[in-house]
């Protein structure tokens, strides 16, 4: 087991570091292929991943893809086109609950319009970070943060982790892990600004890093406990087997998810 997870986690590294330095069509394409398992898998948790809530949730998705890497030539207001998008998404899953009724139930509805948002709308961030300026060194903060923070996370708790951060849904999480990784990935983002200053010559501000980085490591321990809380009550060990030893796509990117939007936003703010 434990070699199967090595393995399959090298593998995820050398294709996260071949679509980040490629950037451009390839990490786009590879985003949105992530994104539709990644829903297809929370919509299978709703038993609707192959009817009408989760087709329409997977056309909506590549419809809100198309705007963003068209967004640049959008005539007009560019806010609006996505909110067009979005209400005319609301209305469709809104008149499959109308017109089908009573074969599909609210929670599945609204499961199928919050699984775009989750999935698809929070991972295209990570797109949107490769291509700002500086954008080849700033999207690396994303799994910095979140994997960087988990790792540290886990060390510090168990080293010196006594009092549960949340006892029922995640009983060996630490309070003192948490701080832990929050810590850690503000260091591990100094480490790294420092590293692309003196080797790519970056001109990044080091103590901007560090505060992403702490950031970005506190969110993404809501984004793995938001994960495991939608898990944990319809009583699912993984989301999916697509990625062996790790599970699925939203096993192993539920902090990711979180990460990335506010990854984008402070390096706009900064």
């Amino acid at each position: 087991m434990f070699k199967t997870r090595l393995l399959s986690g090298i593998l995820l590294v050398i294709i996260a570091l071949i679509t980040l330095i490629m950037g451009g069509n390839l990490l786009f394409a590879v985003l949105l292929a992530i994104s539709l398992i990644g829903m297809t898998e929370l919509y299978r948790v709703f038993s609707m991943e192959k009817k009408a809530p989760g087709i329409i949730g997977y056309i909506f998705a590549v419809g809100y893809y198309a705007l963003v890497y068209f967004e640049p030539i959008l005539p007009g207001e560019k806010l609006n086109w996505f909110m067009l998008l979005f209400m005319a998404y609301l209305v469709c899953q809104m008149a499959v609950l109308v017109f089908a009724y009573p074969k599909y139930n609210t929670q599945q509805i609204m499961a199928a319009f919050f699984g775009l948002f989750y999935v698809a709308v929070m991972l295209s961030y990570i797109y949107q970070t490769r291509i700002l300026p500086g954008g080849v060194y700033t999207v690396w903060l994303v799994f910095v943060c979140s994997w960087g923070c988990d790792t540290c996370a886990y060390c510090v708790g168990m080293l010196i982790g006594k009092h549960k951060m949340a006892p029922i849904l995640s009983p060996k999480k630490s309070i003192e892990g948490g701080i832990g990784g929050i810590l850690g990935a503000a260091l591990i983002g100094v480490l790294y600004g420092l590293a692309i200053n003196y080797w790519g010559d970056a001109g990044v501000n080091v103590l901007s890093y560090a505060l992403i980085g702490a950031a970005g490591g506190a969110i993404s321990q809501v984004g793995d406990l938001a994960a495991s809380a939608i898990k944990r009550y319809h009583n699912i060990k993984d989301y999916g087997t697509l990625i062996p030893g790790h599970g699925g796509i939203l096993d192993r990117f539920d902090s990711v998810i979180f990460t990335a939007p506010i990854i984008f936003y402070l390096a706009v703010l900064f």
